[in-house]
């Protein structure tokens, strides 16, 4: 293995991925990562599991994330190649099967995640110009148009992902200056901050916390995303831990005020409704902040999510087929942007599938259930591989927080959290499709003696 994180060899002798992103670039991919559907779309669905108490979830979810957050930003320091879970996968147990089933799992996370976003473009925001069109086919139009900016380059996706990040901020900014504004003005609710949706106590409130946490973890997950990118990061040893620690704490923050105010001005039943709820906060926050200009921000950044997914998961096709987890043509590089194109088309048919299939909350808490789960083999893979040592400085986290990460990612994949049932059935329904593939790729490379 190469200590640059640059693989010796790539697939039928493709040129390597170009170094492009620095360190402010990649705290702001993965800020806008992070950033943006999650918030902008499902806050609403996570109200109408918990109730007016909705700070709560995002304040659970921020600890999860920051527990498995450390354990990324330490294998990423080791291993800095494009494959991410499925490579420190690999590495940790050494069982192709499992590897593969990690890795379509985060593929396909991505995938659900870019879904919702597409979804949340076509919903309520996009409707405050124009409801004549079916949104289901809007919906599509904006995967095929984010497959075609991810195939001109790394730098045009990245950059035109700063400037939807800074967008996408400046609408949180908003809305937690309209909630300043309230609360001097005496405006909204704050007895509503304390309220649970669930009736009695024991049980039945602890999972509906966890349903809601479960859910609202969905606004958390992206940090992950940016491992793969890591052959496309200079000197990603150094880079990564300052950039995801400080991406997770910024959005946490904003996460936990952004769902205070939302609370403070509207009922929970009135954002449960909506799929556009910061609109709902918006309109009702007795400032004359135009909603068409809020919707518009909006669509910028479920649109920034959505362009890092397919970017991810294109990535990881790549990185998988260098890997020969995957058939050598998922590695196909165009020579001149020297994008990988086989794994941006591969992973667009099987989001515009997704979009034809599923809405915002489902696909969501799909997105959710397949990271958290994918969560609890990484942060297990961490202290597995603390006795592989590499010939270069990296992070090294304290060894409580991948264990504490693993329960916990465990418990909200589970039953406990009250998750529908049509999301464990989209999620075998995928597994099974990548089981599969895996069988199909055996096959191959058995016919070709290079089992």
């Amino acid at each position: 293995m190469s200590t640059t994180g640059t693989p010796a060899t790539t697939p039928l002798d493709q040129p390597p991925l170009k170094r492009a992103i620095g360190p402010k670039l990649l705290i702001l991919f993965v800020i806008g990562d992070i950033l943006g559907t999650g918030i902008y779309a499902t806050t609403g669905k996570v109200a109408g599991k918990v109730g007016g108490a909705l700070w709560l979830p995002f304040a659970i979810g921020f600890v999860v994330a920051i527990l498995t957050a450390a354990s990324y930003v330490e294998l990423v320091g080791k291993y800095p190649k494009a494959a991410g879970a499925a490579l420190y996968t690999q590495k940790a147990f050494k069982v192709h099967f499992l590897t593969f089933i990690v890795a379509f799992m985060v593929m396909c996370s991505g995938l659900s995640s870019a879904s919702a976003a597409a979804r949340a473009f076509s919903g309520d925001y996009f409707q405050e110009f124009t409801d004549a069109i079916p949104s289901t086919l809007i919906a599509i139009i904006f995967i095929l148009a984010l497959a075609s900016l991810a195939l001109r380059g790394v730098s045009e996706s990245v950059k035109t992902n700063v400037v939807l990040t800074l967008v996408e901020l400046t609408g949180l900014v908003v809305i937690l200056a309209i909630g300043l504004y309230a609360v001097l003005a005496g405006d909204g609710e704050p007895s509503r901050l304390g309220e649970f949706q669930a009736e009695g106590t024991g049980f039945a409130l602890l999972t509906s916390v966890l349903g809601a946490t479960a859910l609202g973890f969905f606004a958390f997950v992206g940090f992950e995303d940016s491992v793969n990118m890591a052959e496309e990061t200079k000197d990603p040893a150094r880079t990564f831990p300052k950039a995801i620690f400080i991406g997770v704490a910024v959005t946490g923050t904003i996460y936990v005020l952004v769902a205070l105010v939302s609370s403070l001005l509207v009922e929970y039943t009135v954002l449960e409704k909506s799929s556009g709820p910061l609109l709902e906060v918006v309109k009702a926050g007795g400032v004359d902040f135009p909603p068409r200009l809020f919707a518009l921000i909006a669509l910028f950044a479920v649109t920034n999510s959505a362009l890092i997914n397919i970017m991810m998961a294109s990535r990881l096709c790549y990185g998988l087929a260098n890997e020969k987890v995957l058939p050598r043509g998922m590695g196909r590089v165009l020579p001149n942007r020297r994008t990988p194109v086989t794994g941006i088309i591969f992973v667009t048919v099987i989001a515009i599938g997704l979009v034809c299939t599923g809405e915002i909350e489902g696909l969501g808490d799909t997105t959710a259930f397949l990271l958290l789960c994918v969560f609890a083999v990484v942060n297990v893979a961490v202290l597995v591989l603390r006795k592989d040592h590499v010939d270069h400085p990296h992070f090294r986290t304290w060894t409580p927080l991948p264990v504490l990460g693993a329960i916990t990612a465990i418990i909200l994949a589970s039953p406990l959290s009250e998750r529908a049932m049509d999301v464990y059935i989209r999620a075998g329904v995928l597994l099974a499709l990548g089981l599969v593939l895996w069988a199909i790729n055996k096959v191959v490379m058995k016919v070709r003696g290079e089992e």
